[in-house]
């Protein structure tokens, strides 16, 4: 396992589940947490007080999905671990796996294992269960990143992921957010860092699809959120050569 691993939870108004998660999260896992408010108005601030042994980072205002990572990631590298697991805060990650992640990546040797609902094919039950156009826009965003990195990526979506911190230092994210992924993914084509996906549960808890906010709850304007980001990432890295899963490198 990892020497000095780093679990990352950005949260957002997540009160109503927070206490559930990190209950959970130690049961299994003695490392260091680091949850992220970004910015809740609730009373996701008072649950996470419950829990001294966890490092809290707090926006003043809601920055993004995207920035609380950023923020996360910046806050590992000073800190000096070397794993960091991401995971959300909806009960949609399942904290038992956050070993699974910490010895994947120390086995493989990869960069970046990342969870995939898909890389097992989901049962019809379990498909029912996903809104379909939040099912429509994963399958035609990760053919598109599959389509553009050579990949074989089953799921561009999935929050929970371990990550080398020294692999995130070859990356310029700065896309605050939702799309953040988007970003991260072709900067690791780019730089010709490995991936690995692992098989995780596909849960989807009720009323999910509000929790974008925003103009995000329309399915088209996402949609179209993240083909932007996916092209104004290509505009930047125009002209490089096309890496593989295989680990090659860019010069």
């Amino acid at each position: 396992m990892a020497a000095n691993p780093l679990v990352l939870i950005p949260v957002y108004n997540e009160g109503p589940s927070v206490r559930k998660v990190l209950e959970e999260l130690f049961t299994h896992y003695r490392g260091a947490v680091l949850a992220v408010d970004d910015g809740s108005t609730d009373e996701t601030a008072s649950e996470l007080q419950r829990f001294p042994t966890v490092r809290v980072l707090r926006h003043p205002v809601n920055l993004g999905y995207g920035r609380a990572l950023r923020d996360g990631f910046e806050y590992a590298r000073a800190a000096g671990h070397d794993i960091v697991v991401t995971m959300d805060c909806d009960e949609q990650h399942e904290p038992a796996q956050v070993s699974e992640f910490l010895e994947r990546i120390e086995a493989t040797g990869v960069d970046i294992v990342s969870g995939s609902r898909y890389l097992v094919p989901p049962t019809e039950a379990e498909l029912r269960q996903v809104p379909p156009e939040r099912l429509r826009i994963n399958r035609l965003i990760t053919e598109v990143i599959n389509g553009l990195t050579g990949w074989s990526l089953t799921d561009a979506f999935c929050g929970f992921k371990a990550y080398r911190v020294d692999s995130l230092t070859r990356l310029s994210l700065d896309e605050p957010g939702y799309g953040m992924p988007l970003q991260l993914w072709l900067q690791a084509w780019q730089a010709g860092l490995r991936i690995e996906e692992i098989p995780v549960p596909l849960i989807y808890v009720p009323n999910f699809e509000r929790r974008f906010g925003g103009s995000l709850d329309d399915a088209a304007t996402r949609l179209r959120y993240y083909l932007r980001v996916i092209g104004e990432e290509l505009s930047k890295i125009e002209g490089r050569l096309p890496c593989s899963m295989d680990g090659c490198r860019v010069g």
